[in-house]
């Protein structure tokens, strides 16, 4: 049976509410009493309940976090980010994983409220479907989108900006091939925010003839295998352009696969660039340019605007939008 508070009274002999004050952090104690206490209750290998405790004082001191796909390198990282950073204020953080289902992604917001969490970090599946869901939650405690937001809920977001990423490879592009370059979009369909601010940033560049693209993107999702399917597709009409704008890195590292597989030399023959930067960026053959987003800076902010409010600050919903940097490597190093 796991020691009680009484237990570490009589071993330390003092009384129970002696015992209460100083394993709560109390430091109106004697400090000979508080020794005393707090090494009976290592010798009995007491630990304190940490959710009793939280119920008394109206917080448990642990945070949700959910992402729509922790197989996605971008939102692993970004979750070791905010780990990292709510650890610092010692609290636990809850992951929950909504697998790009909306469904799912409705039961874990909904669960991690009803178990008493102080708050949660969302980057919503959908930008316009998870709204229903996340204006629920944020009705009964705090609740920050993180990376990506939901239309029609009130709520803070940190999030990067997206359309300033694809800007910057789209001025780069122009740079390496001397002009507005003929490009090709594959992305993932506009379905969550920062999916479809990297395609209306690219319609907007090839409206404004940045890019010579009268094709349409080509839009699935942020995975391998999408980037594999789409440069396949390319090549099997002959309709390889000069340079690919992949939607994230999961897409572009597809692409390369494929192009290798079909002989096509990158950047020799073609230029290649992702966005988010993930670790394999520069494993890949040859390595990626991409666009970096700044993980710990998004985890950070997330993370105060979720401490803030939990600690009741009031006010309107705020935005923070942090800004990117292109990183450029090997698959668009063209020789003049």
């Amino acid at each position: 049976m796991a020691p009680t508070l009484r237990d570490v009274a009589l071993r330390a002999d003092v009384s129970l509410a002696t015992v209460s004050r100083v394993l709560n952090g109390s430091t109106r104690v004697d400090p000979t009493l508080a020794s005393r206490v707090r090494t009976a209750a290592d010798e009995l290998g007491y630990r304190a309940n940490l959710l009793a405790r939280g119920l008394r004082r109206q917080r448990t001191d642990i945070v949700g976090l959910v992402v729509p796909q922790i197989g996605n390198p971008f939102f692993s990282g970004l979750m070791q980010a905010v780990s990292r950073h709510l650890q610092q204020s010692a609290r636990t953080v809850l992951l929950a994983d909504a697998e790009d289902d909306l469904d799912l992604e409705r039961q874990v917001v909904t669960r991690l409220a009803d178990h008493g969490v102080d708050g949660i970090l969302c980057a919503p599946v959908s930008e316009q479907e998870s709204g229903v869901a996340a204006a629920e939650v944020a009705a009964r405690l705090p609740l920050v989108f993180l990376d990506r937001a939901a239309a029609d809920v009130e709520a803070d977001t940190a999030s990067v900006d997206q359309r300033r990423g694809i800007a910057l490879v789209v001025d780069h592009l122009a740079e390496v091939c001397g002009g507005p370059p003929a490009t090709r979009l594959i992305s993932a369909a506009p379905v969550d925010s920062a999916a479809r601010a990297r395609c209306e940033a690219y319609a907007d560049a090839a409206a404004e003839g940045r890019v010579a693209d009268g094709a349409p993107p080509l839009l699935g999702e942020f995975t391998v295998e999408w980037g594999r399917e789409a440069v396949a597709g390319l090549i099997a009409d002959d309709a390889l352009p000069q340079a690919l704008v992949c939607g994230n890195d999961l897409i572009a590292l597809g692409a390369l696969a494929a192009l290798a597989e079909h002989g096509v030399r990158v950047p020799d023959d073609i230029v290649v660039t992702g966005f988010d930067d993930v670790g394999f960026a520069t494993l890949a053959v040859p390595s990626l340019t991409t666009v970096r987003q700044p993980l710990d800076a998004l985890a950070a902010t997330a993370s105060e605007l979720l401490e803030q409010r939990i600690a009741g600050v009031e006010g309107p919903p705020r935005c923070e939008l942090l800004r990117p940097e292109l990183v450029v490597r090997a698959s668009t190093a063209v020789a003049p």
